[in-house]
C-alpha cells in the first residue's frame, strides 16, 4: 500500500454515501458490510468498479477494485512462465478430462490465470461453461453464469445443473465446501475438464485439503491432473532499478534456495554479478511498476497417485514432488530475481 491523497475528515461520510448511492447499497445500513458495483465512462472507456464497504470503529471503510474490460484477458504467453512451467501447463490443458486446481490467497491472480486457461480452450468445438462470483470479465464463446447465494444458487447448485448442459469444459470459481468438491471431482471423472480454485498455501497442500473436505483419495488420484500455487510480486522499473552486488547474505539466501532445487532446473541457471532492488525516481515514484506472477506447479504422476491412494501425509507428497523436479514458489521467484525482474526483498515479503 501507499498513500496517494489525503482528504479532510469532514468529507468522509459524504464520499462513502456517494459510493453507496452509485452501487445501490443501503444508505442507512452502516452496521454490516455491503458489496456492490458500478460502471463509469472514463476517457471514452467503460470501466467497472467493484465496491466493498466494511464497518470499523472510526466509521465505514470502502475498498474499490477497478476492472478495465478493454485491457483484455491475458493469454498464457503473457504470464512469463519458466520453460518447464509453460510445458507442464500446455500438457495439462491437452487432457480431455480431469481436474486442474489453482491455489493462493485472495488477490494472487488466480482468476486471471483461470481466464487465460479458458481462453486457450475457447474454440467452437468446445461447450465451455463457468460459474463465477462475480463475473470479472466477459469472454466471448464462454457461457458465464453468476452465482447468487441469496436465492440458493450457489456453486454446488450451479454445478449440478451445468452437468445437464452437456459441457466439455467447466470452470467453478471456488471450491468452498464438501458438496462442491465432490461434484467437481464427479464432473472430472465423467469426461469433463474442470478448473477451479482452492485456498491452500502450497500446490501440494491441495491434496490433503481435498481429503479434509471429505473427498476420498481413490477419487482424487485418477482425477487431479495438476495443482498450481501462485503469488504476485511487484516488478522493478526498468529505467530506475538499483544494482546490488551478489555477495554476502544476499548470495547466501539465494544459494540456499538454489541448492534445494532439482538438478535439471539448477543446471540452467547462470548467476549474474548483480541483482537489483527498487529505486524511487521521477519516472518511477513507487520504485516498482506492476506485478508479475510466480508459480509452483504440481503434476500428478503415477508415483504421486500411489502416494495419494496410500493417504500419505503432506511431507511425503512434498518429497515426491521435489523428486519429480517441482520448482517451489520461492525458487521460481529467485529465478526472476536473478533475471532482474523483481527485487529479493519484494519476493521475501510475499513468500
Amino acid at each position: 500500500l501507499y498513500t496517494s491523497l489525503f482528504l479532510p475528515v469532514k468529507l468522509h461520510d459524504a464520499i462513502v454515501s456517494r459510493i453507496k448511492i452509485l452501487t445501490n447499497m443501503q444508505l442507512d445500513e452502516k452496521r454490516k458490510p455491503q458489496d456492490g458495483r458500478f460502471s463509469a465512462k472514463i476517457d471514452g472507456r467503460e470501466i467497472d468498479f467493484r465496491v466493498s464497504t466494511f464497518p470499523t470503529f472510526f466509521g465505514e471503510k470502502a475498498a474499490i477494485r477497478i476492472l478495465d474490460p478493454q485491457t483484455g484477458i491475458k493469454t498464457l504467453d503473457d504470464f512469463e512462465f519458466s520453460e518447464d512451467h509453460a510445458k507442464a501447463v500446455k500438457e495439462a490443458l491437452e487432457h480431455p478430462y480431469g481436474l486442474i486446481l489453482l491455489t493462493g490467497p485472495t488477490g494472487s491472480g488466480k482468476t486471471t490465470t483461470l481466464y487465460a486457461m479458458l481462453q486457450s480452450l475457447n474454440e467452437d468445438r468446445w461447450n465451455t461453461v463457468s460459474l463465477e462470483d462475480p463475473i470479472e470479465y466477459s469472454i466471448g464463446g464462454v457461457n458465464q453464469s453468476q452465482v447468487r447465494p441469496e436465492i440458493g444458487y450457489d456453486f454446488a447448485e450451479g454445478l449440478r445443473h451445468i452437468l445437464r448442459q452437456d459441457p466439455d469444459v467447466i470452470m467453478v470459481g471456488e471450491i468452498r465446501d464438501k458438496e462442491t468438491a465432490q461434484l467437481a471431482i464427479h464432473a472430472a471423472l465423467t469426461g469433463h475438464l474442470v478448473f477451479s480454485t482452492l485456498h491452500t498455501n502450497t500446490a501440494v497442500g491441495v491434496i490433503p485439503r481435498l481429503i479434509d473436505m471429505g473427498v476420498d483419495p481413490y477419487l482424487i488420484a485418477p482425477t487431479l491432473i495438476m495443482a498450481i500455487s501462485q503469488r504476485l510480486v511487484r516488478t522493478l522499473c526498468e529505467d530506475s532499478k538499483e544494482e546490488v552486488l551478489l555477495e554476502g547474505k544476499v548470495k547466501e539466501t539465494i544459494m540456499k534456495e538454489l541448492e534445494d532445487m532439482a538438478e535439471p532446473a539448477r543446471r540452467k541457471i547462470k548467476l549474474p554479478r548483480v541483482i537489483y532492488k527498487p529505486k524511487i525516481s521521477a519516472t518511477c515514484p513507487k520504485g516498482s511498476k506492476g506485478r508479475v506472477a510466480i508459480f509452483e506447479i504440481l503434476k500428478v504422476t503415477t508415483a504421486m497417485e500411489r502416494l495419494i491412494l496410500e493417504k500419505s501425509d503432506e511431507m511425503a507428497l512434498a518429497g515426491e514432488a521435489k523428486k519429480q523436479g517441482m520448482i517451489t514458489l520461492r525458487q521460481d521467484g529467485i529465478m526472476k530475481v536473478l533475471e532482474g525482474k523483481i527485487g529479493l526483498e519484494e519476493l521475501l515479503e510475499v513468500i
